[in-house]
């Protein structure tokens, strides 16, 4: 299992993937928006989406794990 965490601080703009998506490392998991600007969270590694611990318009911190991989 892979955690895939925020790399900054903001709010969840738009979630790209759904519960058992099948991803490749690089793909956009999702995409945070802070002070204006998109900035996209990818898998670092291939993996089946396990668990989205995020919604749409939450505000996150960075570290905060928002997607498993597995």
């Amino acid at each position: 299992m892979a955690d895939v965490a925020a790399h900054i601080t903001g709010t969840v703009w738009k979630i790209e993937v759904k519960v058992g998506d099948t991803v490749d490392a690089g793909t956009t998991l999702v995409i945070l928006e802070s002070m204006k600007m998109e900035m996209p969270v990818e898998a670092e590694e291939g993996g089946t989406v396990k668990e989205i611990r995020c919604k749409e318009a939450q505000a996150v911190n960075e570290g905060d794990v928002l997607v498993v991989l597995g």
